[in-house]
């Protein structure tokens, strides 16, 4: 199963913390669950810690149809999450996880809600759209 690292314990959200949920990694790992590890920004150089990214007309399903884009104070940061997210399925696929654990609300990860230049809306991630066109399921970790 692939979990986003921040879930996992690595300090590797934008503010350079992590968003370790040890009762789900826990109990993943009591039903003999491989888990793998994967933050898609840092896999796209983005560093830890980075600048806050917001989705700015859209979600991301709306970036990987080049209709959004993903928005930071430096500037336009469409391609590199793209590119994480390309990464992120590569990874997934590599290592057969066919389930996502991933971190709510993050412009990457959020499977039901994110963050939009225009607050907190439903929608998904560039990360999540990616991986459910993959046919990998995501499940959302809050």
């Amino acid at each position: 199963m692939l979990i986003s690292a921040c879930l996992a314990g690595r300090a590797c959200r934008f503010d350079g913390r992590a968003a370790v949920q040890p009762d789900l990694v826990d109990a993943l790992r009591a039903n003999s669950a491989e888990l793998v590890s994967f933050c898609p920004e840092e896999a796209a150089g983005l560093g830890t810690p980075r600048p806050d990214a917001r989705l700015q007309g859209g979600d991301g399903e709306a970036v990987v149809d080049g209709r959004a884009r993903v928005i930071t104070e430096a500037g336009d940061a469409t391609d590199a999450f793209l590119d994480g997210a390309h990464q992120a399925v590569a990874c997934a696929t590599r290592e057969g996880c066919t389930v996502a654990y991933l971190k709510e609300r993050s412009p990457s990860c959020g499977c039901a809600v994110v963050h939009t230049d225009d607050g907190l809306k439903r929608g998904c991630g560039v990360t999540a759209a990616l991986l459910r066109r993959a046919g990998i399921a995501t499940v959302s970790v809050s």
